[in-house]
Order: C-alpha cells, then structure tokens, then sequence
C-alpha cells in the first residue's frame, strides 16, 4: 500500500543547510559535511528551520530509505556541532610498539618486533592524535572517523594465532564518548 511519507528534521540555530537536488551541505562551528543521496523519486526540501525527506507515493522499502537518510543527516548536523571521537589503545607484551604520523600515513614500527613497519593511509578528513600508548581519531564524519579507527586495527592483525594468547595490536576503547 503506497502512501505519503515525509521525515522531518529540526536544524539547530547555529548551523547552516544547503540543499542542491539531491546534495546537501552542512556547515556549522567545527567544520563542513557534505553527502550526496543518489536516490531518484525522493522529495529534499528545506523550509524555515527544517529539513523535509519524503515521497507522495512511498512503500516500506521506501520509508526505509528515508529514515537512514534522516539517520545520515543527524549524524551530520551532530559531527559540524562537535567532532566525532575514537579513541584506541595500543597493547603490546613484548616489543614496544610506536606510532608515527607522516602526511595522510601513518607508520606502525616495531610490532611484534618486525624489522619492516606497517603502513596505513588515513581517509581524507581524520585528525589523529597519538599520546604515548592512545590514539585519538576525531572527525565532522562518523563514517571517516569509524573508517579511520578500523584500519588502525586491522592494520595490526596477526594472521593465524590465538587472540585470546597473543593480544598485541591497536584496540578501540570508546567510539563517540561510548565506553566499549
């Protein structure tokens, strides 16, 4: 049964929305997002200090794509009000392991005490911060910011052993303030 949806968001005072077909940009304190929907028949309309998702004729596969993209654009107002964070640990029992940033790489040296360092390119948009053994990922994106703290655990993956025994690696604690 088809039937009128339409997702209304609240745009805070202090932030600014731009919609272009299906692109919207946002841009608040700490920065600028912007995402583009390529979805065909969706209605994005900015009135007053709200922003309108819908569709005359919508089914539930379309209502389902109307609230991710209303999920999408929360995370984007709430990521230019303040910043997404990550927050990882490194661990190591052995062989101390040190972390450098170099341009959009970044450079693992001494794990598990390998001669050769492991590389990571971080995603375009991630400040990372490293303070001894914590590594601080922040960014306007959740999507860049969880991306960029995933590599940092991948990266450190040892292939084929017990990771109940052999627990060196870069770890997440807390992703956007959340203790895990």
């Amino acid at each position: 049964m088809k039937r009128e949806i339409i997702q209304t968001i609240k745009i805070p005072a202090d932030i600014n929305v731009e919609i272009e077909g299906e692109n919207i940009v946002v841009i608040g304190p700490e920065g600028k997002n912007e995402r583009e929907f390529n979805v065909s028949g969706l209605i994005f309309k900015k009135e007053g200090g709200e922003i309108k998702i819908g569709d005359k004729k919508a089914t539930k596969n379309v209502k389902m794509i109307i609230n991710t993209i209303a999920s999408h654009i929360n995370n984007m107002i709430k990521g230019v009000q303040e910043k997404f964070e990550y927050k990882l640990k490194i661990c190591f029992s052995h062989f101390p392991i040190t972390v450098e940033i170099k341009g959009n790489e970044v450079w693992i040296k001494n794990f598990l005490g390998e001669k050769v360092p492991r590389k990571m390119k971080l995603p375009i948009g991630a400040e990372v911060q490293v303070d001894k053994d914590i590594i601080t990922v922040k960014s306007t994106d959740i999507e860049t910011a969880g991306q960029a703290a995933a590599n940092f655990e991948n990266v450190t993956k040892i292939p084929n052993r017990d990771r109940r025994i052999f627990q060196d690696g870069i770890f997440i604690t807390s992703k956007c303030g959340e203790e895990i």
